[in-house]
This record gives structure tokens, sequence and C-alpha cells, in this order.
């Protein structure tokens, strides 16, 4: 566990978002490998369908993290008060109701799939085996939530290792899985998705049993599991909002697949492969954004105002450093990066196509980097329908100029799409943040 409410903000910090980030990586890199694998050894469709998929998982799995981070926020307020009655009480209230709730959702979207897939007009060629792909991926999304919720109090707490060791063995499963099953035996992509769900399944019952001997103090007691009326009402003003805030992402992403399909399968396999690495700029600047909000939750929790500004400020420079690490890779390695999602025929074609959208994303992800610190501060402040404003005005504004540019200038119009979209997020999130701070009388 780890105090934030006392000692260096820099050292806390970086000492607590470097396992984030390490763990957003091994599962950016098991993506990415599941992507190499379908592209190489089960073909072009296979990888174009996993494009496709990818938007719709993402749809739940960031709505089912947004929970998490929302009651994670809270959770971190009380661990700052030290108060682990209601912490346990809260862990144990989103585990039960969430994962209802998970399972109704599952249910209903492994029933409406084909619908929502006409609707997104997938190529008929690849039509099939997205359906079945996806149904399997559904049915293990309430394991997911269980890992999500649990590893989201384990964070609060300051314990950002623990989540990274089960995350990465999940990954590991998963990539080794995949290799025998899809690269020796050629099984095809319904088992890719198998294996993706026996992995999750396996992370959520090792990370309950850690935690469950490894935390006791930590780890809901039978009395906790029942779900206080006030405390339920408490979560969901932070965790509905937060949830809302990561669905209303990918449901903008839902609508750019469909108009990249229109593109035709090439461009559908290219833009699988570069999301990829747009995942690995994004997904872990979103980690150091968990940093920043767990900082300032907890020093809100102690009424310690004084750390929450220059902790800010030092998130906000990893942020940055972020960017220029990932950034310069993708300048000067965006080829060679595509290249490895796809091989045979059409590989050409799909690298270049690739390859043009990386050239200005590299430059781009400063934007995204910027956006996810702003972000952090304001679900730490507890100010979770500014997240939403936000995330809103910049996936609608996305989504328009792409159907705008998209049809005119390919994938290169989805690249100039994105920096417009996160350009008027900043427009808004920087001038909020003074009024904040005069506001809530937060010294420098």
């Amino acid at each position: 566990m780890r105090d934030m409410t006392k000692g260096s903000a820099r050292e806390h910090l970086w000492k607590y978002a470097l396992p984030i980030l390490l763990g957003n990586w091994f599962q950016l890199a098991y993506n990415a490998i599941d992507s190499a694998i379908a592209g190489r050894f089960i073909g072009k469709d296979a990888l174009a369908a996993e494009g496709v998929a990818g938007p719709l998982m993402n749809l739940v799995i960031l709505a089912i993290s947004g929970l998490c981070i929302g009651t994670g926020v809270l959770m971190s307020e009380y661990f700052g008060a030290k108060d682990l009655k209601k912490f346990r009480q809260s862990l144990g209230t989103t585990l039960s109701v969430g994962t209802a709730l998970s399972v109704i959702v599952s249910l209903i979207f492994v029933v409406i799939m084909p619908y929502i897939l006409q609707a997104m007009a997938v190529p008929q060629e690849i039509f099939e085996i997205t359906v079945i792909y996806l149904r399997i991926i559904f049915m293990g999304m309430p394991f997911t939530f269980i890992f999500n919720a649990l590893s989201s109090g384990l964070k609060s707490a300051g314990d950002s290792k623990t989540p990274l060791k089960y995350l990465a063995f999940s990954s590991i499963l998963n990539a080794g899985l995949d290799l025998v099953f899809l690269g020796i035996f050629h099984f095809g992509i319904v088992c890719s998705s198998l294996t993706t769900t026996i992995a999750e399944v396996v992370s959520a019952f090792l990370v309950m049993y850690y935690t469950h001997k490894k935390f006791p103090e930590l780890f809901p007691g039978k009395q906790d599991w029942k779900a206080d009326p006030e405390l339920l009402k408490k979560i969901i003003g932070y965790g509905a909002p937060a949830a809302i805030q990561q669905a209303v992402q990918p449901i903008g992403k839902v609508l750019i697949q469909s108009q990249v399909n229109a593109l035709g399968v090439t461009t559908i396999a290219a833009f699988n492969a570069v999301t990829r690495v747009d995942d690995f700029a994004c997904i872990p600047e979103q980690g150091i954004s968990a940093a920043i909000s767990t900082f300032i939750a907890q020093n809100r929790g102690a009424d310690k105002k004084e750390r929450i500004r220059p902790g800010f400020r030092t998130g906000l420079k990893l942020e940055v450093s972020y960017w220029l690490i990932i950034g310069s890779i993708t300048a000067l390695f965006g080829k060679n990066i595509v290249s490895l999602f796809v091989a045979g025929e059409g590989a050409k074609e799909v690298i270049e196509i690739g390859t043009r959208y990386l050239m200005y994303m590299a430059i781009f992800y400063l934007w995204p980097a910027m956006t996810n610190g702003f972000q952090g501060f304001y679900r730490g402040m507890g100010k979770m329908y500014t997240t939403i404003i936000g995330t809103t005005l910049q996936i609608s504004i996305r989504t328009i100029v792409t159907y705008l540019l998209a049809p005119r200038m390919g994938i290169v119009g989805i690249a100039i799409a994105c920096a417009i979209g996160w350009s008027a997020m900043l427009i808004f999130e920087i001038p909020y943040y003074f009024i904040t701070i005069r506001k809530q009388s937060l010294p420098k």
C-alpha cells in the first residue's frame, strides 16, 4: 500500500505510475501479438475481423473500467481519510452490484450482436467470424469486471504492483495459448477468443484470492457485500459518470470504424494494425492519469489541498515525457511496426496505408497526453461530469470530421480528425482548470 498524503509527489507518482505503465504495455503487447498471430497465421480477413471487433469490445471494457475508476476515486478518498470500513463497504458493493450488471449487459450483447454488426456495415466476407468472435469475448466480460474492480481497490490503496503481476500473467497465458492453438494447430479466430476468455477467468480468480489473503483489512467481509443504499448512491455518483465518460469514446470509435469499413478490407486491416500503436500511445497515458487521480483523491480525503497542484504539475510532466518517447519511436519505426501485423497477399498495400497514418500521429500523440493529464485532475477532484463533457466534445468533433475527411483523404483524414477532436477538448479543459483551482482555493 502507498499513502500519498505525505512525501514527495514526484516519487509517489512515478512509483505508482510505473507498474500501471508496465501493465498497460503487457496488455497492449498481448493485443499486438494477438493481431500479429491472426494476421500471419489466419490471414487478412481474421485481422480485419479483429479490427471490427475492437471498438465494440472496448465499448464495454472501457465502461467497466470507467465504473471502477470512478469507484476507485471514492475508495482513494476513504483510504486517505484512514476510513477502511467505508473502503471495504465500497469495494464489496461495487463487486456485488457491478458483477450482476455486467452479466446482464453481456447477455444482451450476445443476443443482439448480428444486428449491431449489420448496422456497422461489416463486409459480408468477415461477418460470421466476427459475430462468433465477439459472442465468446462478451461471455467473459463479467470476469473482466471482477478483475478491474479488485485492481481498482488495490490501486486506490496505492498498490499498483499487484494488478501488474496478474495482468502480466494473464497476457502471457493468453499469448502462449494463441501461439499453440493458432500458430501450431491453426484452429482459427474462434480459438483466439476462447483463449482470451480463459485468461480473463483465471486472472479474476487469482487476484481475488491474493487480495483476500494478503490484504484482509481491505477485502470485503460478509457484512460488506450487502449493498448499502446511501453508499450505493455515492458509488453511482462517482462510478456512473466515469463509466459514461469511458464509454463515450468507444461509441465514437464504433461510428468511426463504420466509416473505415466503407474504405474496404485492406484499409480495415491497416487501421487495425495502427490502432494497436495508438493504444501504446494513449492507454499508458491514461495510466499516468490514474496516478494523478489517486494522488489528488487521497490528498483531498486527508484535506491536504496544498499538495494537489504540485502533484498535478508533476503528473503533466510525466505525460509529456511519455509522448516524447512514444512519438519518437513511432516516427522512426512506423513502417517496421506496421509490417509486424501482416504478411502474404496484400501486405505491401496495408503497410503503406498504415505508415502514412503513423507519420501524422507521431506528432499528434502529444494532444492526448495533455488531455489525459487534465482528466486525471478532474477525476481526482471528484468532477466526473467535467470529464464527460470533455470526452463527449472530443469524440463528437472527431467523428464528424472523420466522416467529412475520410472519404476524401482516406486514413490520413482519420489522423487529422483525431488532432482536431483533441484540440477541442483542450480548449475546454485548460480554462476550466483555472476556474476550478480558484473556486477550490487550491494553493500553489
